[in-house]
């Protein structure tokens, strides 16, 4: 398993409020690889401590209980990321509610667990997971945002939905309220696959075809997550970009 880790602050803030981090967990003579990536809400300090908390957590307790985990078992594995997700957003949400100056505050987070060729997301707001196989890339996740509703609904399209005012709308988050609703994914891997986690502000100024062109003329992971950050502040994004690249 090979992987690439690269934040940047982006053309405009003053501050970086994304957060990634990843563990390599030895489970019966296998690496399971374990990579969260989230985007901080609510302002000064807000954002950067909520997304940093989910981070940290989300790896301390999977890495704590994946190794008891049987991988034959999808219900098995799913259960572990929803009592993780749980976890995560119970410290955040008290964090926000008994000190008042991260009053407010909130994260997306997007996890992906990597065991041998299976690959398993779980997901809450609009980081994404995308997948390159065969010259070709798709979007994993589906976001929790306004934008996705309204594409849903047909009353935009997904080429609108980039330009669009209320694009860093989401409709879910960790840590703004006590309950959560996740969303699980399960894809099977083969090799030279590549897994993309990443932040709306990457996703938001590049598109799935740049994405694309910019994974085929490289096999080099630093350099494909230096290009993509690169466009994105080229594009003109205007929010801190993060990006995980990840190969089996």
């Amino acid at each position: 398993m090979k992987y690439h880790i690269l934040s940047d602050i982006g053309n405009k803030r003053k501050q970086n409020e994304d957060f990634c981090g990843y563990e390599i967990i030895e489970h019966d003579n296998q690496n399971i690889g374990v990579f969260a990536i989230a985007d901080g809400m609510g302002g000064h300090k807000k954002g950067e401590v909520a997304s940093k908390l989910s981070v940290e957590n989300i790896l301390y307790f999977l890495k704590k209980n994946l190794v008891n985990v049987n991988f034959d078992n999808y219900i098995e594995v799913k259960s572990v990321l929803r009592q993780a997700y749980k976890y995560v957003n119970a410290i955040v949400y008290k964090t926000s509610l008994y000190e008042e100056e991260y009053k407010g505050m909130g994260t997306t987070l997007t996890t992906a667990i990597i065991h041998k060729k299976d690959l398993y997301i779980a997901n809450i707001g609009d980081s994404s997971c995308c997948l390159f196989t065969d010259n070709d890339i798709k979007k994993v996740t589906k976001d929790n945002s306004l934008v996705q509703e309204l594409i849903d609904e047909g009353a935009i399209t997904e080429k609108e939905a980039l330009t669009h005012p209320q694009r860093n709308v989401i409709t879910r988050a960790i840590g703004t309220d006590e309950f959560i609703k996740i969303d699980f994914y399960k894809e099977i891997l083969e090799k030279d696959n590549k897994i993309i986690l990443a932040t709306d502000g990457l996703t938001n100024s590049v598109t799935i075809d740049e994405m694309n062109n910019i994974l085929i003329s490289n096999d080099n992971l630093e350099k494909s997550c230096i290009e993509m950050i690169d466009m994105a502040k080229k594009n003109d994004s205007k929010d801190n970009i993060s990006v995980i690249c990840i190969t089996i």
